[in-house]
């Protein structure tokens, strides 16, 4: 019987083995809160401490600017709103800087902060869901305090130049009093393409564990101090005083050591990944019809392709009964009816953005698996086309 192919890495991936055996001890053996004061609490605060310097030294930050979170979404919510609890922001509601297709945990802070009474310009994208540095410019206002940018973009694999938006913002800062704070979302870059903290030119920038063979439940903050984040939930002061709450020691040990593998094995894995995205990609060319909607040089693991005539939802169901696992888009919105966000505003037609599908690749996976997929898909889109014509 045909094994599983799993291709929704990009809504989350298994945990590598070393990863659940560098965790196993924080588990029963290990198991002290870092905030106790005996042997048992320093022992878990130095592990901690341990892996806050371990995770700035890959990703070229100091172990002060980097916080521990829940997830890459509360790790957005903390970017964003630690930012307009300053209060000279809560005085002075500004201007925002965003795009539509980020993801659902920057949209919506956006949107409630609108209701506060925030201005919000939506970036013009092209049809990858790219934006243009030139056209941001145009769009910086004397009163824009927030720009929120996503590296890898979660359903088309679009990479943004966030380095030349950093560098545009740097240089207009000079002449401001109160600096524009500019955060990126990684959380689909890390593991993926280089990801240097230094490069990016960011204030903010986010992260998770479980889009890198990591464990759910742990998500990463850098900040910056010139974005002088305010806390968003309060309690016993851990995280210096930032993000309350007992630090999830396995989890934060697992992030850790997952982001220590994908950076080690960075260069070979985004090598792999691209022989597999190409083989796929030339696979589904040669299916009637196909549209692939992710750019050639985007990201090296996710594919967004549609097959018109075909509804995605069913698609993702008959593959499941060929043991092959793939999304119609973001995990946090797939369950909706709705078009996506992010396929409508790059300007897909309905029938384009109802009949497609994302399958987000991973290192393991095998030449000969891509070519059992793409035999399953033209099989699978041709049987549905003759169901439902």
């Amino acid at each position: 019987m045909q094994h599983e192919i799993y291709l929704d890495n990009s809504a989350t991936t298994p945990v590598a083995e070393e990863v659940v055996q560098a965790m196993e001890p924080y588990w029963s053996v290990q198991f002290g809160n870092p905030s106790s004061p005996h042997l048992r609490g320093v022992a878990a605060q130095k592990i901690v401490s341990s892996c806050r310097a371990q995770l700035a030294a890959i990703l070229r930050a100091q172990p002060s600017e980097l916080y521990f979170t829940g997830s890459g979404t509360e790790a957005n919510n903390l970017a964003l709103q630690g930012v307009v609890n300053a209060p000279f922001f809560l005085r002075n509601p500004g201007h925002i800087i965003t795009t539509p297709v980020e993801h659902p945990s920057v949209l919506n802070v956006v949107k409630h902060l609108e209701k506060l009474g925030w201005e919000v310009t939506y970036l013009p994208v092209d049809r990858y869901g790219k934006i243009s540095p030139e056209e941001f410019l145009r769009h910086l206002r004397p009163n824009t305090k927030i720009v929120s940018v996503m590296l890898v973009n979660n359903e088309l694999g679009t990479i943004n130049p966030v380095r030349q938006v950093g560098e545009i913002i740097q240089r207009e800062n000079q002449g401001r009093q109160h600096k524009i704070i500019f955060h990126v979302d990684a959380v689909q870059a890390l593991g993926h393409i280089p990801v240097k903290i230094p490069d990016l030119k960011a204030h903010l920038c986010t992260f998770s564990a479980h889009k890198i063979f990591g464990p759910k439940g742990i998500g990463l903050l850098y900040a910056h101090k010139d974005a002088q984040l305010r806390p968003i939930i309060f309690g016993g002061n851990q995280e210096s005083g930032l993000r309350s709450g007992t630090e999830n020691v396995p989890a934060i040990v697992g992030l850790t050591k997952a982001a220590q593998l994908a950076s080690d094995g960075l260069e070979e894995n985004m090598a792999k990944l691209e022989q597999l995205k190409s083989a796929l990609v030339e696979g589904i060319r040669g299916i009637p019809d196909a549209q692939i909607n992710s750019p050639e040089d985007g990201a090296p693991h996710i594919i967004n392709v549609s097959f018109p005539g075909v509804r995605g939802e069913v698609l993702v169901h008959f593959l499941e009964q060929k043991r092959i696992f793939v999304s119609m888009g973001a995990a946090c919105s797939s369950r909706k009816r709705d078009v996506s966000h992010v396929l409508k505003a790059v300007g897909l037609e309905s029938d384009q953005a109802l009949s497609a599908v994302r399958l987000s690749l991973a290192p393991q996976i095998t030449l000969a698996q891509i070519e059992y997929v793409v035999y399953s898909l033209k099989e699978t889109v041709e049987e549905i086309r003759n169901i439902y014509i």
